[in-house]
């Protein structure tokens, strides 16, 4: 089982995301652009593992906890490595320290099983398309650079999710395995 651990983007995001990359479509053939219901923000890949290790990624993840959800924006775009060599269109996710903190916490719980900690820093984001052809971006990247700050709403992180990831012709299809709770509610 190929699987990574990430918190579910809501479906009025995701419209908003689906209606952006309509938008961007006729720009440019250049980009795989990603299907919207596919977006999450990966807090840690882990990558292939069996079952049996599968449920032992489950018991390590479940007692982690913030003490609170965690507000996120998806505001801003970018790209990876850089602007000038574009190969992965991003949005950009604000969301303090306390998402980066999540993240350390998930990599933590990881460690006696051996799965390896991820030594870029984390980087949240999501992943809006893959250039094809990166010398064909300029057009793109004037109609993101005209609507920046892009701003495609915000919502409070209230549980992340161990997804299985099956890879297709079609691109991949994710599963939740799992559902991990953030964060005690605390009643209003």
């Amino acid at each position: 089982m190929r699987i990574f651990v990430a918190i579910d983007i809501p479906a009025e995001i995701r419209q908003r995301i689906r209606d952006l990359t309509e938008a961007l479509k006729p720009i440019t053939a250049r980009v795989r652009w990603s299907r919207a219901e596919a977006l999450h923000v990966t807090l840690k890949f882990i990558g292939e593992i069996s079952s049996t290790r599968t449920e032992e990624v489950k018991a390590c993840l479940s007692p982690v906890r913030m003490l609170f959800p965690i507000p996120l924006k998806i505001r801003g775009s970018g790209y990876f490595p850089n602007d000038r060599s574009p190969r992965v269109i991003w949005l950009g996710i604000e969301a303090g320290t306390e998402l980066a903190n999540l993240a350390a916490r998930v990599e933590e719980s990881l460690v006696p099983l051996g799965i390896q900690k991820e030594e870029r820093p984390f980087s949240p984001h999501l992943t809006l398309g893959r250039l094809r052809n990166p010398d064909k971006i300029p057009a793109v990247q004037e109609f993101l650079r005209q609507h920046d700050p892009l701003e495609l709403g915000s919502f409070t992180a209230r549980e992340f999710f161990l997804y299985e990831s099956k890879l297709s012709p079609e691109g991949s299809q994710y599963q939740k395995l799992a559902r991990f709770p953030l964060a005690s509610e605390i009643p209003e």
